[in-house]
């Protein structure tokens, strides 16, 4: 009896050190795929000079190309994609509940140089964390900003 019981316990150990590695695994994986997309999108936008039509239109296809589907809300002042099928950017107001692809926000730039017109973008993704048996626990931002642009190429105010 006393085996018994010792390899229960012992059973019990395995299972949870597999959970524990299992989703250490899935968060990590999760993590380096979306901070893998943010940084493609940071480059079309800095590629095309801005956030326009077209960037909007190639960020959409890049990913659904790499399935990207995880949403979550945006903050005040932030233009967020709701559908990966159209170029459309919806400024986010201050009860919008909805949920969004990707925010991005026009940023003054903060450098000294004599230049007014020098702006950044910056870019939030999101990435769930998921277990196998469970499914989604959490969601997470990966934030990134472009370099410094003079005089950008788009119709959106800035914060």
């Amino acid at each position: 009896m006393r085996e018994s019981i010792g390899s229960t316990w012992l059973l019990g150990l395995v299972v949870a050190f597999i959970l524990i590695f299992a989703s250490f695994l899935s968060l990590s994986l999760n993590y380096s795929k979306s901070f893998k997309l943010k940084n493609e999108i940071l480059s079309i936008i800095e590629k095309y000079e801005g956030v326009q039509e077209t960037s909007i239109n190639i960020i959409n296809n890049y990913l659904t190309y790499n399935s990207y589907n995880t949403v979550h809300t945006c903050k005040t002042g932030e233009y967020g994609v709701s559908s990966l099928n159209s170029p459309e950017l919806k400024y986010v107001e201050s009860n919008d509940k909805t949920r969004y692809l990707y925010c991005i926000k026009k940023q003054k730039s903060q450098s000294s140089s004599a230049n007014a017109n020098q702006f950044k973008y910056e870019v939030k993704l999101f990435f769930n964390f998921k277990l196998p048996v469970i499914g989604d626990l959490l969601t997470f931002d990966i934030k990134g900003s472009t370099l410094e642009m003079t005089n950008p190429i788009d119709d959106l105010t800035w914060q």
